[in-house]
C-alpha cells in the first residue's frame, strides 16, 4: 500500500496529552491516527460521538450579537440573573 503525508496543525497541549495515553496503550501517534482515518473511511462516520453546543448555534449567536449591540450603543441596559443550579 503506498504510503502519503498528512500534515495538520494541533494544540500543542492536547498533542502532548494524545502522546502521552498513546505511548500508555503502546502506539505511536501515526498508529492511532492511522486507526481513525481506517475507521472512519470503512465506516463512514467519526467512530465516537461529535455533537455541538447549541450555545453556538447561528440563531443564539445573532441573539447575542443583536442583544450586545444593544448595550454598547446604550439602547440597553444588562439585567442580573440568578444562576441556574444555586
Amino acid at each position: 500500500m503506498a504510503q502519503t503525508m498528512v500534515n495538520f496543525r494541533i494544540d500543542e497541549e492536547v498533542k502532548r496529552k494524545m502522546e502521552s495515553a498513546c505511548r500508555e496503550m503502546g502506539l505511536s501517534l501515526s498508529t492511532a491516527f492511522n486507526i481513525f482515518a481506517v475507521k472512519v473511511g470503512n465506516e463512514r462516520r467519526i467512530p465516537f460521538e461529535v455533537s455541538a453546543d447549541p450555545f453556538y448555534s447561528e440563531a443564539n449567536l445573532k441573539v447575542l450579537k443583536e442583544r450586545a449591540e444593544r448595550v454598547e450603543s446604550g439602547a440597553s441596559i444588562p439585567k442580573q440573573h440568578d444562576l441556574i443550579g444555586e
